[in-house]
């Protein structure tokens, strides 16, 4: 049980970026849904491709994030992974503020989000990473 409970959290950062991340790629991808959790209207292909493309990516990271909670042997590439991928899209999003305003209250949340489990990830990183 111990063994259990250590696993969840040496792998929580990884769960709840899951968490966050799955369903927002959805989202993304889906154009018939996603004004009703953001201000975005799709009018065009090339946008509609652009969202698929990232709900794609989304996913791809999400595929590693998942290897790295059940393979141990690929915990520290899906970590520092999201690192990267929390810590670079909070820095878009600050950048995107300083330069074209305020967002919604979802974006503002995921800027909240993204430095926090990306500051959190580092924090495991350097916990667990001697002990794989």
């Amino acid at each position: 049980m111990e063994s259990k409970i250590n696993g969840i959290l040496k792998n929580l950062h990884l769960l709840l970026s899951l968490s966050i991340v799955v369903p927002t790629a959805i989202i993304y991808g889906s154009p018939s849904i996603l004004p009703e959790y953001l201000d975005i209207q799709v009018n065009t292909i090339d946008f509609s491709n652009m969202l698929k493309a990232i709900m794609c990516l989304y996913l791809g990271i999400s595929i590693v994030w998942i290897l790295g909670i059940c393979k141990t042997k690929y915990w520290k590439n899906a970590t520092q992974l999201n690192i990267l991928f929390m810590l670079s899209l909070a820095t878009g999003r600050i950048l995107s503020m300083l330069v074209d305003g305020f967002p919604t209250g979802g974006y503002i949340f995921g800027i909240i989000a993204e430095i926090i489990l990306g500051l959190y990830s580092i924090f495991q990183l350097k916990k667990y990473s001697g002990n794989e």
